[in-house]
Order: structure tokens, then C-alpha cells, then sequence
């Protein structure tokens, strides 16, 4: 199993040079498992460029996974080439929306309207069906396993796990570390600690000892402070998940959109340097367009 990064900017598509040497596309990660099945985890506009490659193979079939329906995951999905061409089957995958009760077709549904975008779903040539998700009951594409379980984030977010052979990746989508609101000491404290924790226990468990852990890193611990609440990481809690669940290896992404390559490898810098004595023989990495992984 191999994957590759075609989009790891999180918020809002950031191009220019500043951006150029990791790329300012947003959220889209291509997987390949052992029998060459394709599956892509979210939409963001990286999964323009990552079309624009498929295309030259004639039709596709992909299956793809939305974490959340947020802007910066799915604004690439109408311009996702394959379904336009005729043969090519596309099944996407995604979480029931708690508060609209639409399952995963709304995604593409609203972008189509004609207010927003010129081209219906009739008007596509490719097979494209849904498959609304059940929240921790996996399921199998071809010789990978899928399995799912919910992140925090202001909206449903489904971090995903793909296994295939023996190899195994997770990606949390946009997850940021659960609060406890109540006072230190309350009652109501202690429960929702409870709470919190068996929140984290069932999301640790999907992760446990995975190849392979892409994390949500927007923020420095230093800037979280004033982000809290907005559904996003930080450098130092992606590295505590890794050592926490056993990961192998961390690729940070779901990068600041404001912030420049060299800020980037500069908050990098520093937070390696503060944990380097603690993380054994954990690898960490930048996530950056078209770094490809082969999980041997």
C-alpha cells in the first residue's frame, strides 16, 4: 500500500510563492492498495491536480472519503475530471449529517446547484454513487479495510483507517484535542472528563500501532490558545497522539494557511527540538505535494 499528498494547506487554498515549495492546494490524499485499488481521502482542490493525472489512464474508478463537509474538503469534488468521462465509476463515501439528516449526496448536491456551479449531476458521465457511513462499522474496498470513527471538530468529522496486508494508515481529518469546560474540582467536571476520555479511548483504538498517522497540525501550542473551540490541532498534540497509540510514523498536515514554507519549517523546527529526546524511534514529517509513501 502506498499513499500520496496532492493538497495539505487546511482552510482555504493559500498559492503564491511563499507556499511553493509545500504546496497551497487543501486536503487530498491519494491511496493505492496492494491490487492497485484507488482510494482518495477528501476533496479539497488538490483533487484537481490528482484528476488531471488520473485522466491520462482514461476511465477511473475511485472511491472517495470525506471526513467533513467543510469548504476546504470538498470544494475540489465538481471539478474532479473522472466524472465527466464516460466508464469511470466513483463512490463516495461520508458521514450522516446530524443536523440536516442528509446522508453523504448532500456534499455534492449543494455544490451543484446552479447558483454555485454550472454543471448538474445529470449532465456527468461517469457512474457516481453514495454510501452514507456508519459511524465505527467498517468496510471493505477491495482488498483494503476501512474503518471510521468520529473526531472532534465543530461539525462530524470521520478520521479514517485503511489496512490492507498487514500495512495501515489513519488520517483524523480536522480533530482538535477535547475540552473540558466545566471547573476543575466540579462534579460536572469529573463526568465530562469521563466522558472526554472514553471519547479519546475509542479513537485511540482505531489508531493503535497504524503504519502511518496523517494529523491535523494548524497551530503552534502557542497560538491554540486564541483558536480553541475552531477544530484544530497542534504540532505538540499530534507528536502526544503518535507516542499515545503507538504510530510509527507522523506526517503533519492541514497547514496554516497564512503561514509561509520557511514559518513552517520553523515552527517545525522547534517543536522537534523540544520533544527529540522523548520520541524514540517515532518518525515525524512535514506533509508537503507529492510526497509518496510506500508502506513496505
Amino acid at each position: 500500500m502506498k499513499f500520496r499528498f496532492w493538497g495539505v494547506r487546511g482552510s482555504i487554498p493559500s498559492p503564491g510563492p511563499r507556499t511553493a515549495r509545500y504546496g497551497g492546494n487543501t486536503t487530498c490524499i491519494e491511496v493505492r492498495t496492494d491490487a492497485d485499488a484507488l482510494l482518495i481521502l477528501d476533496g479539497g482542490t488538490g483533487l484537481f491536480p490528482l484528476a488531471q493525472h488520473l485522466i491520462q489512464q482514461g476511465a477511473v474508478a475511485a472511491n472517495i472519503f470525506i471526513t467533513h463537509s467543510h469548504w476546504d474538503h470538498i470544494h475540489g469534488l465538481p471539478f474532479f475530471t473522472p466524472l465527466f468521462i464516460k466508464g469511470s465509476r466513483v463512490r463516495l463515501h461520508g458521514a450522516h449529517d446530524q443536523v440536516t439528516g442528509h446522508g453523504i449526496e448532500h456534499v455534492m448536491g449543494v455544490q451543484l446547484q446552479n447558483s454555485y456551479f454550472p454543471v448538474s449531476e445529470t449532465q456527468m458521465s461517469a457512474t457516481i454513487d453514495y454510501r452514507t457511513l456508519e459511524i465505527e462499522v467498517p468496510i471493505e474496498v477491495r482488498d483494503a479495510v476501512v474503518s471510521n470513527v468520529a473526531m472532534n471538530h465543530p461539525v462530524l468529522n470521520l478520521g479514517y483507517r485503511i489496512d490492507c496486508n498487514g500495512k495501515s494508515l489513519f488520517f483524523t481529518g480536522d480533530h482538535e484535542p477535547w475540552p473540558n469546560p466545566h471547573p476543575a474540582g466540579s462534579e460536572q467536571h469529573a463526568a465530562c472528563e469521563e466522558h472526554l476520555r472514553e471519547r479519546e479511548r475509542r479513537m485511540d483504538a482505531v489508531m493503535r500501532k497504524v503504519d502511518a498517522l496523517i494529523v491535523d497540525c494548524s497551530y503552534t501550542r502557542d497560538e491554540y490558545p486564541s483558536k480553541q473551540g475552531w477544530g484544530h490541532g497542534t504540532f505538540d498534540g499530534a507528536i502526544e497522539m503518535a507516542l499515545r497509540v503507538g504510530a510509527h510514523a507522523l506526517y503533519c498536515t492541514h497547514h496554516e494557511p497564512t503561514r509561509s514554507d520557511d514559518e513552517l519549517e520553523s515552527a517545525f523546527a522547534e517543536v522537534m527540538a523540544r520533544h527529540a529526546d522523548r520520541l524514540g524511534s517515532l518518525q515525524v514529517f512535514l506533509a508537503y505535494e507529492g510526497l509518496e509513501v510506500e508502506l513496505g
